[in-house]
């Protein structure tokens, strides 16, 4: 198996999913079960065929998590030493070149990326382009567009 990497944040929010998962909705899952199953007839049980439907999605869910966690280099960019170069878990702000704009984005994890939080995963177009380089750096992105300049202007490690 291959070795993924991890942001401290993804891992734990992966471990306070897996614990609601196993604490909480597998009991419950349990019990809905054998509720549904003293109803009678499991042939024609909906109530009993939901539930079980249910857990076989939470079971797989479980198994997924634990593989995720099982294969991650959990990397915590805070206690890397700031040198100005983009790499796995910064948070870059970058400007773009024509228009002025600026955004700012964590490079994460593929299972911790999302846009709206500003998180990208460091297999996209744009993170491939950014890792690597540093503050001042001009970096050229492919977009739907065309292609994009950017102006790194800050490489923070929080």
């Amino acid at each position: 198996m291959n070795k993924y990497p991890m942001t401290v944040q993804g891992a734990r929010a992966l471990e306070e999913e897996l614990a609601h998962l196993t604490k909480v909705v597998r009991p419950k899952l349990s019990q809905d079960i054998g509720t549904a199953r003293e109803l009678g007839d499991l042939k024609e049980n909906a109530e009993y065929h939901a539930a079980r439907e249910q857990q076989g999605m939470v079971e797989a869910r479980i198994r997924d998590i634990e593989g995720r966690l099982q294969n991650a280099v959990i990397i915590d960019v805070t206690s890397i030493a700031h040198t100005g170069k983009v790499i796995f878990g910064t948070t870059v702000e970058i400007a773009n070149v024509e228009t002025d704009e600026s955004v700012s984005y964590q490079i994460v994890g593929e299972d911790e990326a999302d846009i709206k939080q500003g998180k990208i995963s460091v297999g996209s177009p744009i993170a491939r382009a950014l890792v690597g380089k540093e503050e001042g750096d001009v970096v050229a992105v492919k977009t739907p567009n065309g292609l994009v300049e950017y102006e790194i202007v800050e490489v923070r490690h929080i």
